[in-house]
């Protein structure tokens, strides 16, 4: 991602400068708090300067022209079609997650299934390091093999769903060094998290997720009621409303009327 790094950058930072001003007209939601514009913020550890911390900025592909042209990189999308086969699309629209200097929130081992289980494989995801990442600043730790392990129990934390602790602690991960632009690619399944950020800048990092033409959600969730709640309902998942982007490939018609663009004349 090194060639579009420095532009995300810069929108990353103007959106955290927007959503710190926004701070005051944050709604209380079950994950934490939400400004206008989507920003995700958690209670901040004591003795910082305010009561709450950025966690999930709202980067997206619909505010960053620079992030979701980074979406459709060859180089990206050949490593992505190698796994996943030729028809390829973007789920989701980007996520920009973001650690506060001084103590920004860590993010307990989990795995992304337990917020979006398909159908299928499910999506890759690419987490992408915008800055110097590394032990001190919150680089991403990963238990190589783990997605072998299937669907495993996760427990509310207060960073949403997550692993036990006890049985996964964070000596039984890898941490993942990196430059500005380095990418990394893992299964849905994959056991992964990142401890604080001790460090004096923030750090962000950017994730594009690709997953199967024909693959779709049957139980998400953010919390263990509300993923129980959706898990009663796995019968009513359906592709129809679940379409993305292609990024490779193609999607034949499923026979459905849209409304379309055009005009006759």
């Amino acid at each position: 991602m090194k060639p579009y790094v420095d532009a995300i950058h810069r929108d990353i930072e103007q959106l955290a400068t927007e959503s710190l001003a926004q701070l005051d007209q944050a709604v209380k939601i079950p994950e934490g708090w939400c400004t206008p514009n989507g920003t995700l913020f958690l209670p901040a550890p004591p003795g910082y300067s305010r009561d709450k911390q950025i966690m999930v900025l709202a980067l997206n592909y619909r505010n960053s022209g620079a992030l979701f042209r980074s979406a459709f990189d060859e180089r990206t999308v050949a490593v992505i079609t190698s796994i996943l086969g030729p028809d390829v699309e973007l789920f989701m629209e980007g996520q920009c997650l973001y650690k506060e200097p001084v103590g920004g929130h860590p993010k307990h081992l989990h795995q992304d299934a337990a917020y979006f289980e398909h159908r299928y494989d499910g999506p890759v995801a690419s987490l992408n390091y915008v800055v110097e990442t590394n032990l001190e600043n919150g680089a991403l730790y990963v238990v190589p093999g783990s997605h072998r392990l299937g669907m495993l129990k996760h427990i509310d934390t207060f960073s949403h769903l997550g692993l036990d602790g006890k049985e996964w602690p964070w000596e039984r991960a890898v941490p993942i060094v990196g430059k500005p632009g380095d990418a990394i690619f893992f299964h849905v399944k994959t056991i992964h998290g990142s401890q604080q950020n001790h460090s004096t800048k923030p750090r962000p990092v950017f994730i594009h997720r690709y997953r199967r033409a024909d693959d779709y959600i049957v139980v998400s969730g953010t919390t263990t009621e509300n993923r129980g709640q959706a898990d009663q309902h796995l019968g009513d998942a359906a592709k129809a409303s679940q379409k993305g982007f292609m990024v490779s490939g193609f999607r034949p018609s499923d026979g459905e009327m849209r409304p379309t663009n055009w005009t006759g004349r």
